[in-house]
Formats: structure tokens, sequence, C-alpha cells
């Protein structure tokens, strides 16, 4: 099974953010980049199914020069090369635009299978995925919690999780694009053999040209969203400490949910 799987190198959630000094971004001077948690979930089952069938993984990413720490820490792991969409005309798309340059370069090759993550954790538009699908044609799902490959019948097996603890089964045909959710495996980590063997794999750069797209179709020329300004949640001041023994809180709090708030 030949597999492409998509990555994105988002800021360490444990990092101090800082918004920039136009307002309209996070400033990346010296913040710490790792790979998207359900990605890396999406890459660690790429790998498991390109064990078991003796494929491969090529894995996929957008971004400037320091996505390929990403791409090479996906290297280490096991994918066998990389493909790198790092022209400047890429940089600020929506998921529109994005999925549309990564459908294109997944499309210049033949693959069974494309895995992503279900979201990023820096925008959050869970899109990326959908709109990959769409440019390719394929079937895809959403949230995927179980993938189990049906080789008689050339179809996956795959399991979503839906609201209120339920899971909806699907029986998809090959190829398709699925959308992993974080959770769905332990990512491994990269042995020192791995990190070496990475040093001599692939990362071949493409740009809007050897896609066959122009500038004005990718990046922020091609979106259909336009982020005007980020900015950290202003501070309330209306919490109210209600003191005294547990009981007596308990009834005052009671007592304002009723009364004021009217929710009881």
């Amino acid at each position: 099974m030949k597999i492409a799987v998509c990555i994105k190198q988002v800021p360490d959630t444990e990092a101090r953010l800082r918004v920039g000094k136009d307002g309209r971004w996070i400033d990346e001077e010296d913040l710490p980049f790792v790979i998207n948690e359900s990605d890396e979930c999406a890459l660690e089952e790429g790998l498991r199914l390109a064990e078991k069938s003796a494929g491969e993984v090529v894995v996929f990413s957008l971004g400037p020069e320091r996505v390929k720490e990403a791409l090479r820490k996906a290297l280490a792991l096991g994918a066998s090369r990389a493909v790198h969409l790092g022209h400047p005309a890429f940089a600020g798309g929506d998921a529109l635009a994005t999925g549309r340059a990564l459908a294109a370069a997944i499309a210049r090759e033949p693959f069974d299978l494309v895995l992503t993550g279900s979201q990023s954790e820096d925008l959050g538009f869970g899109a990326t995925g959908t709109v990959l699908a769409g440019g390719l044609g394929w079937p895809h799902a959403w949230l995927v919690m179980g993938v189990e490959p049906e080789t008689d019948r050339g179809t996956l097996r795959v399991v979503r999780e839906m609201e209120s603890g339920v899971n909806e089964i699907l029986r998809l045909p090959l190829p398709a694009v699925l959308e992993v959710q974080a959770g769905l495996n332990q990512p491994r980590y990269a042995s020192l053999k791995g990190i070496m063997a990475a040093k001599k794999k692939e990362i071949v750069a493409l740009g809007p040209s050897d896609l066959g797209l122009g500038e004005d179709e990718v990046g922020a020329a091609g979106s259909a969203l336009e982020l005007l300004s980020v900015a950290f949640p202003e501070a309330g001041g209306s919490a109210q400490i209600f003191e005294g023994d547990p009981v007596a809180a308990a009834r005052a709090l009671a007592g304002k949910l009723q009364l004021e708030a009217r929710v009881l």
C-alpha cells in the first residue's frame, strides 16, 4: 500500500505566545514548533499500514524553510521520502488554498491512501483534508478512530467518532482520504538508526508551477478567507467568589443560579 501523509508544523502548545507587531498573527521569532498532534497519529497509522503491506509512506508538508525539521522527523520515524511545498507563494493560505496545493502535489503520483490529522492546533479549521479529498475526487472520512484494510475487497473499514459516545462504521473504497483523530494510536519515537537514515532520504521541493497551479490559486492570493487580526481574550471582572463553609457557599450559588441566571 502506497500512502501519502500530510503533516503540519505548528507552535508548541506549551510555548508562551505573543501577538505579532502587525496584530495579524503570532510572533514566530524564537518560537518552538512541533508536528501537529493529530498529524503525528496520522503518520503513525500510515507507517503501521505500510509495514503490514510492505508498502511505503511519503510525507507532504506546506510551509517555510523550518518545516524541513518536521519532514526530517517524519523520515526518521520511517517515511521513505518527503515533499516540501515551501515556495513563498504558498504562504498565508486558508484550508481551500492549502488543500488545493496538497491535492495537486499528491496527484503527481499514484497513491492508495491519504492520511491527514483531523485539524491543526493553531488555526483549527478542520477542513484541509476535506478540500484535499474534493480535489482528488476521492471518498473521505473525518474524525477517524479506527482503520482496518480489507484487502480482498479493495476497501477500508473505518470507525468514526461521533457525538454522545456513538461511533459510526464505514466501508470506503480505495483510494480514499482519512482525517485522523488524535488518540487513534501512540506515535513511536525515532531511533538513532532512523535519525541517521533520515539524513540520506530525499526531500523534494515543489512550487506552484510544478503543480500546474498559478500563484493566484495558492497561498493568500488563492484564499477565500482573510485573517484580519488575532488577540488574547479580554479578562472579565464579573466573577463572584462565595466565602464561608461549603454548605453556605453551595446554598448561595444555588440561589444565584435560580434567581439571577435562571438555569435551575
